[in-house]
Parts: structure tokens; sequence; C-alpha cells
């Protein structure tokens, strides 16, 4: 995800128009039957797909698309057998990227991520160059707050490892194991998303607008699932 807060992203996805909305739908489509192929049908018992499944559904992606996903994951209906890949590079002004894709043909993907890095001023690194310095965390993102104190207070409770205010909305992280038991127990607010994913340890400062041109670039190709930095 780029330089822009969570909440903005989910916006901007949320008012994408038809071309880019159906781009969007296809991706989570892959994510939906990776995560069935990986944890089975039944979102009780497979918290990934429950997250994936959530996250579509506030994206207005169709029912009847996530029940196709769901059945070509678990090979009811005939699909691409996919998996998914993680890429590290450094883009503009040392900025660091690791690359989420899903793909039904691996070297394809990556070759064609590889040049489009390169073509937009970025660089390809090898495998743990650039993975250390993030985490993987549960993000839940909370709005509708009436007390930014007991919202504070109540994250805590539930087991939050941090939290960061964007404006009016709530950003509560977790470990990765422990977001769907936090996520539970905030369900007396409104709750924007709920995801796995990569965070920064540290962040820097760059020139934004050209750094968000380079994760927009890359975030726009077909297998790229999810883009983060450390900006």
């Amino acid at each position: 995800m780029s330089g822009h807060s969570h909440f903005h992203n989910i916006k901007l996805k949320k008012g994408a128009e038809d071309a880019k909305k159906s781009k969007l739908f296809s991706k989570l489509s892959k994510e939906i039957s990776v995560a069935v192929k990986d944890g089975g049908t039944d979102v009780t018992f497979n918290p990934k797909l429950r997250s994936i499944v959530d996250k579509a559904k506030g994206l207005n992606m169709p029912n009847d698309s996530i029940d196709k996903a769901i059945k070509r994951g678990s090979g009811e209906l005939e699909g691409a057998t996919f998996e998914e890949f993680l890429m590290e590079a450094y883009g503009p002004d040392n900025m660091a990227v690791l690359i989420e894709g899903i793909t039904d043909n691996k070297n394809r993907s990556i070759n064609e991520i590889k040049v489009l890095v390169s073509q937009k001023g970025g660089k390809m690194v090898n495998e743990g160059a650039i993975k250390w310095m993030f985490e993987r965390k549960g993000v839940i993102g909370i709005t509708d707050i009436a007390s930014k104190e007991d919202a504070e207070l109540l994250a805590i409770e539930a087991g939050a490892e941090d939290i960061l205010w964007e404006e009016e909305n709530l950003i509560v992280y977790t470990k990765p194991e422990e977001m769907e038991q936090v996520k539970k127990e905030l369900e007396s607010f409104k709750i924007d998303f709920a995801n796995l994913e990569w965070v920064a340890k540290e962040k820097i400062s760059v020139d934004e607008e050209k750094c968000n041109n380079f994760v927009e670039a890359i975030e726009d190709h077909d297998d790229v699932s999810n883009v983060y930095t450390n900006i």
C-alpha cells in the first residue's frame, strides 16, 4: 500500500471505476481461491478466508463471484491453479518494498514485475534483504468512533500490540494469530477492514509523489495483490 492512509486507500478502492473494480475483483478471486486451497471452505475454521471474504464484501464484490472463487479453490469448479509469491525491492529514494502476488505462472509474473520495477526506477534485491525491515501483523481499522478514549481502552484490553490514529479513525495492530480474536472483541465498533499485512518496523521520509507513483504502477500489475513500503 502506498503512502496514503489505510482508510484513504479503502475509500479509493470502493469508489473505483468499473474497469479498475473488475481488476480488483479478479485479484480478490485469486486470493479467495488460494485461501480455500490452503485452509478449506469453512470460514469458521479458515480465518484467512474469512478475512478476505469480509474484505471482498466490504468492497461490494458480488456474492456470486465470491462463491465461484471458493468453488474454484475447492476444485468444485474448474480453473487455473494459483500460487503465492513474495518479492523484495528498493523503490525511489531507497524506499523498501515488499510485493505480494498470486499467479498461475510464477516465472512469467516474476519476470514481468522485475522489468516493471526497473522501468519505474526501482531495483530488485535478494530474498531477505528487505523482509527483515517488516513484521507480519494483524491490522484492524475502526471508524465512526464516539469516544477515542473508550476505543483506545477497549483495543488495549482486547490485546492490541499497538494503536495509531488516522484522523478520526483508529488502526489496531495485533499479532497475526490473535487478529481474529481481537476483531471479535472490537465488534461493538464499526470495523472497516481487518487484514494480515507486512508492517515496516521503521518509517522513512521520501518524495511521496514519486514513491506513490512507483507503488501504484506495481499495484496495477494483474498478479500483484499487495505492495508494502516503509514510508
